[in-house]
């Protein structure tokens, strides 16, 4: 994803990023090996997938806001389900969300792979999505009212 001055562009500046056809490109037309979708209104969400997207380009990822219209599209899902978590798209159309997606960020970065290893410890996952649904719950939103955040559970 591309940044000017510190903010992630939007509109008709990322109109290539995201291709609704079967190979995804990124903003200079190379193919992605997937992407991850980030709550652009969340400053916690937008900070970390500032710090995440070198590190995923440099394994062929794409970084891009789940604000995107596109992306809807190409998930099939509506706003509100799109900002409830982080999403992580690979080429193939395989999908993950929220800690799952986080997990499947870790199985791309080799010193993430610890993250992998204590996944799969007993009670692991469970503990990983109640600390995702925490931490989702609560992000602050850019807006003054935020339906989503005040939807999700606590």
């Amino acid at each position: 994803m591309r940044a000017r001055g510190g903010e992630f562009l939007a509109g008709e500046e990322e109109a290539a990023m995201i291709s609704l056809a079967s190979e995804y490109t990124d903003g200079k037309g190379r193919h992605a090996k997937g992407w991850l979708f980030f709550d652009a209104e969340c400053g916690f969400c937008t900070r970390t997938a500032k710090w995440l997207a070198p590190i995923l380009g440099r394994r062929g990822f794409a970084v891009a806001p789940l604000q995107d219209a596109r992306v809807g599209a190409l998930l099939g899902m509506t706003r509100e389900e799109l900002l409830r978590e982080l999403r992580f798209l690979h080429a193939d159309g395989t999908q993950h969300g929220g800690a799952d997606a986080v997990l499947a960020v870790a199985r791309e970065v080799w010193w993430m792979h610890p993250v992998v290893w204590l996944a799969k410890l007993p009670g692991m996952m469970a503990a990983m999505h109640e600390g995702y649904r925490r931490v989702a719950a609560q992000r602050s939103c850019a807006a003054n009212d935020c339906s989503v955040a005040q939807n999700l559970p606590r």
